[in-house]
């Protein structure tokens, strides 16, 4: 469930939230189940409303007392007792509490009041599409938000789900003439719909870092916070944004944040870590996720040359892989199997207009071929596109050791220092 909803037609028969067994009628003030109409106290009501209308989200205990006693100084006992009698109603594993911050309802929420059931089933379906990040799973997603979009042209989650979709085949298809247009269209959509759309401000991240407004994205994420300071989908948009300025520590703590509001919450911090050289621990986080490129990266950059090339020509062979995926993962391969001009041809063939991050990853494998000046064209290559290499990285990568001992390396290594420190600068006028 995405938070934030659009305020539908009082009389729409689709008039409840629907979760397990339960109907919650915002308008007529009833919990049901299974039809049977269900006795709740005000407050427990207006509770289990603001939970449910967050659903997968964590609410503060700030907010929640605000709602239930919106001018009366109460102690956080009465939002407690409030919290044990719902429990009591719809489930003990229901309501999960997140100790020091708040409450997150953790039943999926299956239908919102006005929006047709079999609508929602299709949006539900397209999110977890889009969680899989493949471009079929992507292309299923996009045309099942248009769906729901033709039924309810103003339910804002779909034009958020519709937009990450968008950009994220512009990065990747090979026919993405028009995905940039609706892209920035459907996130215009959803913010006129709800300005304070968590997904939406999540997923429009990805557009930003993307091209060349990382910056402009930690500001607008930072100021967010500072009204929402316990939303972990803007801690894990941080986690990607920190990276894109070469702050890594702060990027592996925006991660710990999020974790700690809600510990399912998925980041790009295994991309962080890699970078940090804690191969192991990106290895690790990597897991159970869809795997491409990176722990095969990380086996490589172990000395485990091996499990690298059995992981990368598994998934080559039986993966439907983006051109650009495929360039990535196969240079890696045909270094690691001393096929030089294969590596490079591929690397310099593949179209990496949409996507800075691997030129980072490309500069690594230009560096372990003994081609340090391709390697600093693609690094600053990255850097006029937005993403900064962390002078860490730089110094100690083992991978860019060729590129350590070449005449340029200290005037790159600072140029990124500096655009570091600018970033920090940014970043240090806030207070997260």
């Amino acid at each position: 469930m995405t938070q934030g909803f659009s305020k539908k037609n009082q009389s729409s028969p689709n008039s409840a939230y629907r979760f397990g067994d339960f109907e919650l009628h915002p308008n007529e003030r009833l919990l049901k189940k299974t039809a049977v109409s269900i006795p709740l106290q005000p407050k427990a009501f207006d509770a289990l409303l603001c939970l449910v209308r967050k659903a997968e989200h964590l609410v503060s205990k700030q907010e929640l007392i605000q709602t239930l006693w919106p001018s009366v100084h109460v102690s956080e006992a009465n939002l407690t007792n409030t919290i044990v009698s719902l429990r009591k109603i719809v489930g003990r594993d229901a309501i999960r509490t997140v100790s020091k911050h708040g409450y997150r309802f953790e039943l999926p929420v299956t239908g919102e009041p006005g929006v047709a059931p079999a609508a929602y089933e299709k949006f539900a379906r397209a999110k977890e599409l889009t969680a899989q990040r493949s471009l079929d799973s992507m292309i299923l997603a996009r045309d099942l938000y248009w769906i729901c979009l033709a039924e309810d042209p103003t339910f804002a989650p779909a034009w958020a789900g519709l937009g990450r979709c968008c950009w994220f085949l512009e990065k990747f298809s090979d026919n993405s003439s028009t995905n940039l247009e609706l892209a920035q269209a459907a996130f215009q959509r959803a913010f006129t719909l709800d300005p304070d759309l968590a997904s939406a401000h999540q997923f429009y991240t990805f557009v930003q870092v993307d091209t060349g407004h990382a910056a402009e994205a930690m500001v607008r994420l930072l100021e967010r916070l500072k009204q929402n300071p316990t939303e972990p989908e803007s801690f894990a948009s941080l986690v990607h944004v920190l990276r894109f300025g070469g702050m890594l520590s702060q990027s592996i703590e925006a991660h710990r944040r999020a974790v700690r509001l809600d510990p399912a919450v998925i980041t790009s911090v295994a991309h962080t870590l890699f970078l940090s050289g804690e191969y192991a621990s990106a290895i690790e986080t990597y897991s159970g996720r869809a795997a491409y490129y990176l722990d095969a990266a990380a086996w490589a950059a172990l000395g485990n040359r091996k499990r690298a090339i059995s992981l990368l020509r598994e998934r080559l062979d039986k993966m439907p892989l983006s051109p650009l995926m495929i360039a990535l993962m196969s240079s890696l391969l045909a270094l690691l199997e001393n096929k030089i001009d294969e590596a490079i041809n591929l690397m310099k063939s593949a179209n990496i207009t949409r996507e800075p991050e691997i030129l980072l990853y490309f500069a690594r494998h230009y560096s372990r071929l003994k081609k340090p000046e391709l390697a600093i064209t693609a690094l600053k290559q990255a850097a006029q596109s937005g993403f900064v290499c962390a002078p860490q990285t730089l110094t100690s990568d083992p991978w860019f050791s060729p590129l350590r001992k070449h005449p340029d390396f200290k005037a790159l290594h600072d140029s990124m220092q500096t655009l570091v420190n600018e970033a920090q600068s940014s970043f240090d006028r806030y207070t997260i």
